[in-house]
């Protein structure tokens, strides 16, 4: 069993930065692929980074590419999501997911998931 409690979100001006933060309780977070998805109003919940238990590998969405930055720390049992250069289009809620398999974009793969934060981007 794996609990995750998302922080980070805020309201940020287009252009600016904010860092996501995942923590996830139980002993076995280490051995769990992570993955950060977002759902925007009336749209799908969307893959938007994911990274494997031992950080060796990550993917993210094409349109956040080397603007956003998946990381985490298996010491503090967190995942984190560094997003710079921020555009309204990413206002979204964001929710961590943590699953044993690989790291995934679809969502059913995940079995555990945060409550999400909510992450606006003004013009």
């Amino acid at each position: 069993q794996v609990l995750l409690v998302e922080s980070g979100g805020g309201l940020v001006q287009a252009g600016g930065s904010l860092r996501l933060s995942c923590l996830a309780s139980g002993r076995t977070f280490t051995r769990y692929s992570m993955a950060w998805f977002r759902q925007a109003p009336g749209k799908e919940r969307e893959f938007v980074a994911g990274i494997s238990w031992l950080s060796s590998s990550t993917d993210y969405k094409d349109s956040v590419k080397g603007r956003f930055t998946i990381s985490r720390s298996n010491a503090k049992n967190t995942v984190y999501l560094q997003m710079n250069s921020l555009k309204p289009e990413d206002t979204a809620i964001y929710y961590c997911a943590a699953d044993s398999s690989p790291v995934a974009r679809g969502d059913t793969t995940y079995d555990y998931w945060g409550q999400g934060t909510q992450v606006t981007v003004s013009s």
